[in-house]
């Protein structure tokens, strides 16, 4: 593994992150931070996830140079999102004591 950028978070973290917008941004930061991309010059793609015709979290991915792709998956009912690095391997899990209502994603799909 290569050196852990210096403002990342531990492997595993407990976080509030209670409305959509906190949630996005939280994990387009993690996302560029994984290999150093300007937040600005890679922008966060989305997703819905659904589940048995309900949406139950959202898919995320923020394309950098030379085809590599960073990506995320919240999991709404499980109350945490997974972040993988470019290379495919979950890089860190963040547990959530307070996240957005999965209903609240399909006006930001």
């Amino acid at each position: 593994m290569g050196m852990a950028h210096p403002t990342t978070l531990p492997k595993s973290t407990v976080l509030a992150l209670p409305t959509l917008p906190e949630l996005l941004a939280f994990v387009h930061t993690e996302l560029c931070t994984f290999d150093e991309l300007d937040p600005g010059q890679a922008p966060l793609k989305q997703a819905p996830l659904v589940r048995r015709g309900k949406v139950c979290g959202l898919m995320f991915h923020v394309d950098g140079p030379r085809m590599l792709r960073t990506s995320a998956v919240w999991v709404a009912d499980e109350n945490r999102i997974l972040l993988y690095d470019s290379t495919g391997v979950r890089a860190r899990e963040v547990r959530l004591t307070d996240s957005p209502e999965p209903e609240c994603t399909k006006k930001a799909a």
